[in-house]
C-alpha cells in the first residue's frame, strides 16, 4: 500500500513538475525530483511544490494530461509574445533605418535639383551677356561730328560697352577724365576720356583718336579687357590702387 502511494505521489509531482515548468525556475522542478527519488534535504521550493502537487492530486487521472497541454499553450504564448516583440523591434528598427536613407535620397534629390537650378542660371546669365556683346556697336557705326557734350559720349559708351560691365567703365573714366574725351594731363601727357600714357597709343584704334570718343571708348575697352579681363577688373585694380 505504501508502495503505491509512493509512486502515486511520484507521479502527481511529475504532473505538477511538467505544469510549473513555464511559471518558475527549472531548479524548483530539480528539487521535487531529488525529493521523490529518496532525497533527505527538503527546501522551502519542494514544500511550495509539494503542497501544489497535492491540490493536483485531487485531479483525476484523465485531466493531467489536460493541465500538460494548457502548460505547453502558456509557454507557447510565451513564446509567441516574446517573438512578437522581437518582430515588432526589427520593424521599428527597419523603419528607421529606411526613413534615413529616404530622408538622405531627398536631401541628394534636392542638392542636385539647386545645383541644376544654379547651373541653369549661371548658364542663362552667361547668354544675356553674350547676346549683349553682339549687340554691342562698333566704333565706326557712330558719324563724325565736330564736338560732343558728355551725355552724347556717355550714349555711345552705353551702346558699345556690354550692359553688365558698363558701370565699371563709367566709373574709371568719371575719376580719369569726368568724360572729357579732350581731356590732357599736363604732367604725364596722358589723354582722352581713359586717359591713355601716351594718347598716341590709342592711334590702334583709329586715327581720329584725338577726336573722336567713340575711338577712345573702343581702344579703352580693349586695354581693359586685355589686361584685366574686363571693365569690372580694371576697376578693381582701380580702386586698390588709384590708377590701372
Amino acid at each position: 500500500m505504501r508502495a503505491l502511494l509512493e509512486g502515486n505521489r511520484v507521479s502527481r509531482i511529475s504532473v505538477r513538475g511538467f505544469a510549473v515548468a513555464s511559471a518558475t525556475a527549472v531548479t524548483t522542478v530539480g528539487a521535487v525530483v531529488g525529493v521523490a527519488s529518496g532525497s533527505t534535504a527538503p527546501s522551502d521550493d519542494f514544500e511550495a511544490t509539494a503542497a501544489d502537487a497535492t491540490l493536483l492530486a485531487d485531479i483525476p487521472m484523465g485531466q493531467q494530461a489536460q493541465v500538460q497541454v494548457s502548460s505547453l499553450t502558456q509557454q507557447a504564448d510565451a513564446q509567441a509574445a516574446a517573438a512578437d516583440a522581437t518582430a515588432k523591434k526589427s520593424a521599428e528598427e527597419a523603419a528607421r533605418l529606411q526613413a534615413a536613407k529616404t530622408a538622405k535620397a531627398k536631401k541628394a534629390a534636392a542638392d542636385e535639383a539647386a545645383a541644376a537650378e544654379e547651373k541653369a542660371e549661371r548658364e542663362r546669365k552667361e547668354a544675356e551677356e553674350r547676346a549683349s556683346r553682339d549687340e554691342v556697336r562698333s566704333a565706326t557705326s557712330f558719324a563724325a561730328q565736330a564736338s560732343y557734350t558728355v551725355a552724347e559720349v556717355q550714349a555711345m559708351a552705353r551702346q558699345m560697352v556690354p550692359a553688365d560691365q558698363f558701370q565699371c567703365f563709367s566709373n574709371i573714366v568719371s575719376h580719369e577724365s569726368s568724360w572729357n574725351y579732350r581731356a590732357q594731363n599736363p604732367s604725364s601727357g596722358a589723354y582722352g576720356l581713359v586717359q591713355a600714357l601716351p594718347g598716341s597709343k590709342m592711334s590702334s584704334a583709329g586715327a581720329d583718336w584725338q577726336t573722336n570718343p567713340a575711338t577712345q571708348i573702343k581702344w579703352g575697352l580693349s586695354y581693359m579687357d586685355g589686361r584685366y579681363g574686363s571693365p569690372c577688373g580694371a576697376w578693381s585694380f582701380w580702386q586698390a590702387n588709384n590708377w590701372y
